[in-house]
């Protein structure tokens, strides 16, 4: 049976990944587009959310509050790696779109995830100055039905079978 987790719990999965020592950081802003990034493809490998909170269209993109208020401290500045990640909550299928959605998004910097973001429908269609309007999970699966491809929804299908 597929899980849905916390924003807390892919949060913390993508900072775990984070190699200080080549250079990567992950900066509040940049870890908001990696969860949007994780909802929208988990949406559609998955046919479920990856977490429950909402996501909500704020001036620089894609945020999910509950981890804005957890980060928000760090400001501009690179969040710590996290060291005692449990990776047996995650289950591989899971892990599967996690890091390639690290291994893909990770790669570029805070600013430029938000630029692409905003070129994007969900966020797009949701924005207004001020609102912070929710990016529904049907706008997410609408657009990235599109950016998925089936054979990579064929692929979660097989890994989370083992």
């Amino acid at each position: 049976m597929t899980r849905t987790y916390t924003a807390h719990q892919i949060a913390r999965y993508f900072l775990a990944k984070t190699d200080e020592e080549v250079g990567e950081t992950i900066s509040n802003l940049k870890l908001q587009k990696l969860c949007y990034y994780a909802q929208g493809v988990g949406l559609v490998a998955r046919d479920i959310p990856m977490f429950a909170e909402p996501i909500e269209a704020w001036l620089h993109g894609p945020v999910v509050p509950t981890i804005y208020q957890e980060y928000k401290n760090y400001g501009n500045s690179a969040i710590p790696p996290v060291t005692d990640l449990n990776i047996a909550e995650y289950d591989a299928a899971d892990r599967m779109i996690l890091d390639d959605v690290y291994d893909y998004y990770g790669q570029y910097s805070a600013w430029r995830l938000r630029e692409m973001t905003h070129r994007e429908a969900p966020w797009k269609d949701a924005y207004t100055e001020g609102a912070n309007k929710t990016i529904t999970q049907e706008a997410l699966q609408t657009f990235f039905v599109g950016e998925v491809s089936s054979d990579y929804a064929q692929k979660y299908d097989q890994v989370s079978r083992g």
